[in-house]
């Protein structure tokens, strides 16, 4: 699941009762804003229930399934939700069901509360898990076999956990970023505009900022001062000189907050600008490079198909057809 790709991902989401509608949105907005921006099914999800009916969640609205939970021979990811009184829904029918279904899942992933789950079910013996910091006395206490961590979410091997609904989002970006590329994972970032809980910068976030932890002020001025020169750059060394370090500790700082370096960053900017100006309007490749920043239709063609893996004119000619969602052959 982890590895580059532009195949399509399927997942089951296992949605257990009084799960919060905020942790549900946390894993599936994502996926579809990233189906929206690259204008193809990359992801599909479907909804199961431990007895295939609708759970209600906090907020009293009910969420339906499309089957119930089973430790069938399915090997796409599976992820479990869970929020409020998850005892209740640990039955040992569940556990039983969970620790078979681990035989062949390629990844199990314990959303906020569904790590104590994963837990129960013997699923994270040996493993580095997190869980929602008001949970993480209790848990470290209940389960020393599992190294629990402070951390927003944690990709040990086949599990993955989250401490929220908000981590969860940066679970799923990672996940996007990791198989469609940081470009893609920096524009699914912009639809969300949450800052977290580590920003303590008090200026307005900037768009693309949203999604990513940027801890601090330094790199929140330097990605504004990329963000207003796209269509010239400017070199590196300046926008380090202008926010107050060198070019080295730039590097650092980048690497610190978001995990990838300026230049990375700053590209991805630029195609995501030049990739809807190829999906919204009727400008010339050569008008595109242009405006964001290449020095020729050439290298604009290069750089855009090593990130989006198609052409300009792949992407303007594919999206003129609607996307038809394939039928879910793995419907219950």
């Amino acid at each position: 699941m982890l590895t580059r790709s532009n195949d399509r991902l399927d997942l089951d989401l296992l949605v257990l009762p009084e799960t919060n509608l905020i942790l549900l949105a946390s894993v599936i907005e994502p996926m579809r804003g990233a189906n929206r921006i690259a204008g193809s099914e990359l992801y599909r999800w479907r909804l199961l229930t431990p007895d295939g009916a609708p759970v209600r969640t906090t907020s009293g609205i009910p969420v339906p399934a499309a089957g119930a939970f089973s430790a069938a021979r399915e090997d796409a990811p599976l992820f479990v939700l869970a929020s409020y009184n998850w005892r209740q829904s640990a039955t040992a029918a569940l556990k039983m069901q969970l620790s078979q279904a681990a035989r062949h899942r390629s990844v199990i992933a314990g959303i906020e509360s569904g790590t104590w789950l994963l837990a129960e079910s013997s699923l994270l013996d040996r493993l580095t898990a997190t869980i929602h910091w008001e949970d993480f006395e209790d848990f470290s206490l209940a389960y020393p076999q599992v190294k629990a961590v402070k951390d927003r979410f944690v990709i040990d091997g086949k599990r993955l956990t989250t401490a929220g609904p908000l981590p969860t989002v940066d679970l799923m970006l990672e996940i996007i970023r990791q198989r469609q590329g940081y470009s893609l994972a920096l524009e699914v970032s912009r639809l969300f505009s949450y800052e977290q809980v580590s920003f303590h910068n008090e200026s307005q976030l900037s768009p693309s900022a949203a999604g990513l932890s940027m801890r601090d002020p330094r790199v929140a001025s330097a990605v504004r001062l990329m963000e207003e020169h796209i269509e010239q750059p400017v070199m590196l060394s300046r926008i380090a000189k202008r926010v107050g370090v060198s070019a080295r500790h730039l590097q650092g700082l980048f690497q610190e907050s978001i995990g990838a370096p300026p230049h990375v960053h700053y590209l991805a900017l630029r195609l995501n600008a030049a990739r809807r100006k190829v999906i919204e309007t009727k400008a010339s490749f050569a008008d595109i490079a242009a405006a964001t920043g290449f020095n020729s239709a050439s290298a604009f063609a290069r750089s855009y198909r090593a990130s989006f893996s198609e052409s300009p004119s792949d992407t303007r000619r594919r999206l003129r057809r609607p996307v038809t969602p394939a039928p879910d052959s793995r419907s219950a």
